[in-house]
């Protein structure tokens, strides 16, 4: 994904015109999208949530599909050129489950809970759901966890789409910092096996906590949605805890566009990170402990890639300079000094 392979390229096929010119477009565009987010609906409610990393992928296709409908299919057939890396890399990341995780396997949950203790005198989701949950009652709050929640699923892959879309570059780099930053996740999970709040709950090791990030979705009557999230958490891995890259995610998406934007909407991008953190410790997903790591594996995934960017932009310049250097003549001339 270099910086030269996904810049813009001329768009040659011809997009189907309406005779009425740009009003025309933007109807055909309205139309597609209204299109999508119909069957995107009817799939969620009857379904379930597309929390499969590849289902997601296909659904973005989509999306772009409805979004510029107007252009001939080799137009869209870009897409699956584009993000075919990223494609095999999620079919990767889907098998790393039994790489990481078998009936033998015994995760570090202490080391969690001890910085956690450290930070805060008790562990923040008993304390949260001491204080926020109601097992007979679905408080607006676990409706807005479950939405949280969920946009771990398709929040960096929409950004994705919508760079890809619009800007092919700024595409490249968001993608080069958010596939570091996952495999970086997915190597520790298989070296630094780690259980969440849940899990140790479930073995005694903490006060009792219930895994509610689903539950949400029954208040609104959507219980494919909820049932569909359910069955992808017991096909996870019980043991990614450590980083969180639920978190990640959420702070890849602020972090990226915070230098992208005027100062005084960051505090808005960084009201996402900051909501999702909430709802991991509610919902017993993570401890606090794994999303501090998640936020230093996002600013190093950022370090090293800019560092990387960096030089190869200076290694470029520097073969471009002996290019030219090589096929100057001896006698050419050679401009003149100015005085400034």
């Amino acid at each position: 994904m270099s910086d030269a392979a996904p810049a813009p390229e001329p768009d040659t096929a011809e997009p189907v015109v309406s005779s009425d010119g740009t009003s025309g477009a933007r109807r055909r565009r309205a139309i597609g999208v209204a299109a999508f987010a119909v069957a995107f609906t009817v799939w969620t409610v009857t379904v379930g949530v597309p929390t499969d990393p590849i289902l997601a992928l296909i659904w973005l296709w989509l999306l772009t599909i409805a979004w510029n409908n107007d252009k001939r299919w080799t137009y869209h057939l870009r897409f699956l050129r584009d993000w075919f890396p990223v494609l095999i890399f999620l079919v990767i990341y889907s098998y790393s489950r039994g790489w990481a995780y078998t009936s033998t396997t015994v995760p570090h949950v202490y080391e969690m809970l001890a910085v956690d203790h450290a930070l805060f005198g008790v562990t923040p989701t008993v304390w949260l759901q001491q204080h926020l949950y109601n097992p007979h009652h679905i408080y607006p709050w676990d409706v807005a966890v479950s939405f949280v929640y969920f946009s771990h699923f398709v929040t960096a892959y929409v950004v994705a789409a919508v760079l890809w879309l619009r800007n092919r570059s700024a595409w490249s780099a968001f993608m080069r910092r958010w596939m570091l930053l996952t495999f970086a996740g997915l190597a520790t999970y298989i070296l630094y096996p780690a259980a969440p709040p849940w899990w140790a709950s479930k073995y005694g090791l903490i006060e009792p906590v219930a895994r509610i990030s689903a539950r949400g979705w029954n208040a609104l009557g959507l219980h494919g949605a909820g049932n569909m999230l359910n069955h992808a958490q017991l096909g996870a891995n019980p043991v990614a805890a450590m980083p969180s890259l639920h978190f990640a995610f959420s702070f890849c998406v602020a972090l990226f566009f915070a230098t992208r934007v005027r100062r005084r909407w960051i505090p808005l991008l960084m009201l996402y990170p900051l909501a999702m953190a909430f709802t991991l410790s509610y919902a017993a997903e993570h401890h606090v402990a794994d999303m501090i790591a998640g936020a230093l594996y996002t600013v190093a995934a950022f370090v090293a890639v800019t560092v990387a960017e960096r030089a190869w932009s200076r290694y470029r310049a520097h073969r471009l300079a002996r290019q030219i250097e090589q096929h100057t003549p001896d006698n050419a001339p050679v401009a003149p000094k100015v005085a400034r």
